[in-house]
């Protein structure tokens, strides 16, 4: 296997998982939902692919409206379960690379407040400014709520959601990008003993009423605690490219190349710059605009939108990767925008695995994303990964 590229199509569940009860996610089934609320989802690359392929697979599953089975599918077509606990996009990637994270990250109530006041008081010392907010919200509405007076005494916004998240917002005019950064950091430090599983910045910039977030944004992610794929192709001398915020979800370890992101469309050029130039290794992609523009926001028609966008460009990718190439598509969790509340939902995720020219096989329900690392390891001649089985035979060796 000379090259291989990891999509992942962030938050395009397909199924609720056997544990979503346990969430709060009984019943969430972001790609299926979606297409209904869309009145059909017509995505002719995924369908050719084997996308409707995979819904009769899973326990209950439901069809997609608008994609149905394809009777010769161009990829094999399978399910990942996840197993780690928690539903945030660290614990999917890293599932997808290899690991599995129990117990999982900490998580923090609704509040106010949400941070432990020790926490807040030695993060307020150490950057030498004040945190308000300090409860559970949605971004865009906290930052409508208290920008005006973050902007006004340059203090810090501090929020959580449902996930493991430390997330800092503040006005570029108030506080500069760098500061911002170096706050994170420090931030980062005073979670680690917490098991936080990322802070974030969360730039943002206009005037009250008309603030917006900028693609500034940076994920300074907890440290994992062993070598992922990343780091073992790393070592074997397999190059990893890394687009979108990949670098950040891995702490920047085992990544040769980064292109940082902040929008698919940006990610997917960089794809298409990496297809054309990059002679071997793994390419590592996030598609984040499923998730942060639409899956949290509940705007199904966005969603099925992206999706026909994505779609799109798939059909100008492939045609551009060889017999020698590896394409696995896939999501890190779900995020439901027909479902209650804002925040991801514990589903099954697609498995699309697809080299040139060779027929689609049905790969089955997958327990543990991290069969994914396992077969992309056999396919760059590795040891075995400690989990998962590889799926390389099915799709026709190395």
């Amino acid at each position: 296997m000379k090259r291989a590229f990891l999509i992942v199509l962030d938050s395009v569940g397909i199924g609720a998982a056997p544990d979503a009860a346990d969430y709060g996610d009984g019943g969430a089934a972001t790609l299926p939902h979606l297409a209904a609320a869309a009145s059909g989802l017509p995505v002719p690359t995924l369908e050719r692919l084997g996308m409707g392929n995979i819904p009769p697979l899973l326990p209950g599953g439901l069809d997609i409206p608008g994609v149905p089975p394809a009777a010769a599918p161009e990829a094999s077509f399978g399910a990942l379960q996840p197993v780690s606990e928690g539903k945030d996009t660290v614990t999917g990637h890293w599932e997808l690379a290899g690991l599995e994270m129990r117990p999982g990250f900490r998580l923090f109530p609704p509040g106010p407040p949400s941070f432990p006041p020790d926490l807040i008081a030695a993060f307020e010392r150490l950057t030498g400014r004040r945190a308000i907010g300090n409860r559970a919200a949605s971004g865009t509405a906290i930052i409508e709520e208290l920008g005006p007076e973050q902007r006004r005494t340059g203090a810090w916004i501090v929020y959580t959601s449902a996930d493991s998240v430390f997330q800092i917002a503040a006005h570029n005019d108030a506080i500069p990008l760098e500061e911002l950064y170096r706050g994170c950091e420090i931030a980062r430090t005073l979670c680690d003993p917490l098991r936080v599983g990322r802070v974030i910045a969360r730039p943002f910039r206009g005037a009250p009423g008309r603030f917006e977030r900028t693609e500034d944004r940076r994920d300074y992610a907890f440290q994992h605690p062993e070598p992922t794929l990343l780091e073992r192709l790393s070592a074997a001398g397999v190059p990893v490219h890394a687009v979108g915020k990949i670098e950040d979800i891995f702490a920047r370890r085992g990544i040769a190349t980064s292109t940082h992101t902040g929008h698919t469309e940006s990610s997917q050029e960089a794809v298409d710059r990496l297809a054309r130039e990059a002679a071997t290794g793994l390419v590592m992609a996030n598609f984040i605009d499923f998730d942060m523009l639409y899956g949290h926001r509940r705007d199904a028609a966005g969603y099925a939108r992206a999706l026909r966008q994505t779609d799109g460009w798939l059909a100008r990718l492939l045609p551009r990767l060889g017999a020698d190439d590896l394409l696995i598509l896939t999501a890190d969790h779900g995020n439901d925008p027909t479902f209650r509340g804002t925040d991801h939902t514990r589903e099954f995720v697609p498995l699309l695995a697809r080299r040139a020219g060779r027929p689609g096989r049905n790969l089955g329900i997958r327990r543990g994303f991290y069969d994914v690392a396992q077969t992309l390891a056999d396919a760059f001649g590795l040891p075995p990964m400690p989990r998962g089985r590889s799926f390389l035979d099915d799709l026709g060796g190395r």
